[in-house]
């Protein structure tokens, strides 16, 4: 009887190391407070000019995003660590503004840039310091009527729900890889990464741009496991054997764990 309650005992040391070993830090992401800002457009209403983007996440309805997507104003883009970011946003004191329909949820998937060439308030929407979203046009149209353009909103910030894992879309070659993360919940952003091959220890991975990270190391034949750290809770999540060795650049390759 006391051999079976010490492997049982050990058993739940051991369970408990691995969690801790998966996840680390940080906590669960709340939603923000509401703030002020506007929105526009781009693109028609097949949302085919929202495709790839500054995060680099490609085509959004194979890689899950569809059409409910923004491009963000400089201010909130981060230099890219807001891709991959969810939004609440409702239209605002506009008659414009579809009264049955409270806000929509949108995902940052690109940059809105400034136009210099235009006064802030006056074609320069983007421009700093103006919190800005140009949305796609359907997600437009689920909060006011297209035809005004331009509409106040209020926004604020809440945890990505995402389906499955973390998508790891690889880029380079045996010797530089490059990596787009997607798929990501909670914060919906990244801080930092790193990779571990088979034959490695963890090899810190620096921020390309947008969601994507690289690694200049000698990678090729070897499975790879990811660590990622979410910018906003400072969670740490560990993705074992996300590819294998023969893993090639230009796939993607899901992970089991994610960010909640």
């Amino acid at each position: 009887m006391a051999s079976k309650t010490l492997s049982f005992s050990w058993c739940l040391v051991i369970c408990l190391l691995a969690l801790l070993g998966r996840s680390s830090g940080g906590g669960r992401f709340k939603p923000s407070a509401w703030s002020l800002a506007h929105a526009t457009f781009y693109g028609d209403d097949s949302a085919s000019e929202t495709m790839g983007g500054a995060c680099g996440y490609g085509n959004l309805f194979n890689n899950g995003y569809g059409t409910d997507t923004a491009a963000l104003s400089t201010t909130l883009f981060n230099d890219g660590y807001a891709c991959g970011t969810c939004y609440q946003i409702k239209c605002y004191q506009s008659t414009a503004c579809y009264k049955d329909v409270s806000f929509t949820t949108v995902t940052a998937t690109n940059l809105c840039p400034p136009n210099w060439a235009e006064d802030s308030n006056n074609g320069g929407w983007c421009n700093p310091p103006r919190a800005h979203f140009d949305m796609s046009k359907p997600a437009f149209e689920k909060i006011a009527e297209w035809k005004v353009g331009i509409i106040p909103v209020l926004y604020r910030r809440v945890p990505c729900i995402r389906s499955g894992g973390l998508r790891f879309q690889f880029q380079g070659n045996a010797y530089w890889l490059l990596v787009y993360v997607m798929n990501v919940g909670g914060g919906g952003d990244i801080a930092s990464m790193w990779v571990k091959g088979s034959g490695t220890g963890w090899i810190s991975m620096s921020h390309n741009w947008g969601a994507s990270y690289q690694a200049f190391a000698t990678l090729g034949g070897q499975s790879l496991s990811f660590k990622v750290t979410s910018y906003t809770t400072k969670q740490t999540i560990v993705a074992y054997n996300v590819a294998p060795s023969n893993w090639n650049a230009g796939l993607t390759y899901q992970s089991n764990v994610n960010f909640h």
